[in-house]
């Protein structure tokens, strides 16, 4: 039998420790791994956490901006709701103020539901009197006495006045320590607001508006609006001394006119009975003067004709110029009757409707022979629409022979007149007018030529003999018509007479009173 050999157990620990060695270094290398990868996850965690306490700084700083500016604009919601309230108030008491011009309403219309809108307790008001003394108006908050003892103090403190008479406010905001605590003690108010009513003649007073200590302080708004408050109720004041200047001024110039007019009144009634005396001793010494005018012509004209014998050459002359001038006299004399019966209203125009081609036509027919003789030519131009009117032919006769001989008298040979008629619809009259290419007038004539005995001053009127009544009986002739008559001249170019008359008679009364329009 065969014995085998018997093997011994032998165990070789290399590659077990290689193993080993290796299953440690990967667990080694997976912890290094997972550590970088921890060391990377943390980092990342750091910088969030870093950016999320960055974010949280942030986010609390603008919060604290959030809350600082939600306080900033409360506090100005606050003071913009103050200011319009203010404005409110102050719009209502400028209303009030406005709606009166008595100085003392004026100062009863701040009463203590108005300042209290303003955000106040306190107000002090005075004036200044005619003597200069500061004296109270309003005083809400105070007594009478201690309203007295202020105006006194402040009326006494030339410091603060001066500062006053400058336009400055005073206010416990921007007031100087002395100044506020002086204004403070005196008015008893911690917070205040003072300011000057200025008027164009300087400081008219001052007001001042105040809380005591537990009120809030006062702000820049409060003094714009009370500035404005004063200078409104400034304006009030000087407003009302304007009407009550005006008022006394015009009831002195009532007064004075009333005195005036009586005077006028008197004047004028004594010019009256002196034109009515005038008018009659006219009246009776022109009839004085033609009774014995009618028997000198009468002989004169007896004498002339040989009736009483021959007379001499010589003396026949005589007796013409003596019948010549007994004519002039006659005409001067009824032309006087004619002015003062027409001006004392004694002679009533007798108006019939009448058309006014007929009338100027027989006018140029009977001063053709003058027309000739001065070689002046005479032209009528008469509008087809110029109706019949109401007029008293013979004296209308009169106008147009007194302004056309006036126009031939001083229109040089070759000249040329011009009647012009035509129809005013909206005054319901005719318009009449006699132009000439003569002399003219001067200016300062024009407003004398209607006047009684007036005569220009030129070469002409010292070469020819005038009454001076001819122009003077066509303007009152005119007026009995209830017309108007002026003229307008201009030296060498000539002259034109205007006159009018009212197409009806009823129209007369209505027409009297209206007033020409005067070219020069």
């Amino acid at each position: 039998m065969l014995e085998a050999p018997v093997a011994a157990a032998h165990f070789d620990p290399v590659p077990l420790l290689s193993i080993l060695c290796l299953l440690l270094l990967v667990g080694v290398a997976i912890s290094i791994y997972l550590l970088v990868v921890k060391n990377e996850q943390l980092r990342e965690l750091q910088e969030a956490f870093d950016k999320t306490m960055t974010s949280l700084n942030e986010l609390d700083e603008q919060a604290k901006l959030i809350v600082k500016t939600d306080l900033e604009l409360n506090r100005a919601q606050e003071e913009l709701d103050r200011r319009l309230s203010g404005l409110n108030t102050l719009q209502k008491l400028s209303r009030k103020m406005s709606m009166t011009l008595d100085e003392n309403e004026i100062f009863r219309r701040i009463d203590q539901t108005l300042v209290a809108e303003l955000g106040f307790s306190r107000v002090f008001a005075a004036t200044y009197d005619e003597e200069g003394k500061l004296c109270p108006r309003v005083w809400i908050g105070f007594d009478p006495k201690k309203a007295e003892q202020i105006a006194k103090e402040f009326g006494t403190d030339t410091r603060m006045m001066g500062a006053l008479k400058n336009g400055s406010t005073f206010s416990s905001l921007g007031a100087t320590q002395q100044m506020r605590a002086s204004i403070s003690n005196l008015c008893d108010t911690e917070h205040f607001v003072l300011s000057p009513l200025i008027t164009q003649r300087g400081v008219a007073g001052l007001i001042l508006f105040g809380n005591r200590y537990n009120a809030p302080p006062v702000t820049e708004g409060d003094e714009e609006l009370l500035g404005i408050l004063a200078s409104q109720l400034a304006q009030s004041l000087e407003n009302s001394q304007l009407f009550e200047q005006i008022y006394r001024s015009s009831q002195t110039l009532e007064a004075k006119v009333t005195e005036r007019t009586k005077e006028l009144s008197r004047a004028l009634k004594a010019v009256e009975e002196i034109s009515r005396k005038k008018s009659e001793f006219i009246s009776s010494v022109s009839h004085e003067l033609r009774t014995p005018l009618t028997s000198i012509k009468g002989y004169a004209s007896i004498l002339m004709t040989g009736k009483v014998g021959d007379i001499p050459d010589t003396v026949k002359e005589r007796l013409g110029k003596i019948n010549t001038h007994s004519d002039n006299l006659v005409k001067l004399i009824n032309d006087l009757l004619d002015i003062s019966r027409i001006e004392s209203g004694r002679v009533e125009m007798k108006t019939t409707q009448n058309h006014v081609r007929p009338l100027i036509d027989n006018i140029a027919d009977l001063l053709a022979p003058q027309l000739q003789h001065k070689s002046v030519t005479l032209r009528v131009n008469v509008s087809p629409d110029v109706p019949a009117i109401d007029m008293d032919v013979s004296q209308t006769e009169r106008v147009f022979i007194n302004l056309v001989s006036n126009a031939i008298k001083f229109t040089p040979a070759g000249g040329n007149i011009v009647i012009n008629a035509h129809l005013n619809r909206e005054h319901a009259e005719v318009i009449f007018e006699v132009a000439d290419t003569g002399i003219g007038i001067n200016k300062d004539d024009l407003n004398k030529i209607f006047d009684e005995f007036y005569r220009v001053d030129n070469d002409i009127n010292m070469s020819v003999k005038g009454t001076g009544l001819g122009l003077a009986l066509a303007k009152n002739i005119v007026e009995a018509h209830y017309g108007k008559i002026w003229v307008t001249s201009e030296l060498g170019r000539g002259t034109t007479f205007h006159f009018t008359l009212p197409v009806k008679h009823e129209m007369r009364e209505t027409k009297r009173n209206q007033l020409p329009v005067i070219e020069l």
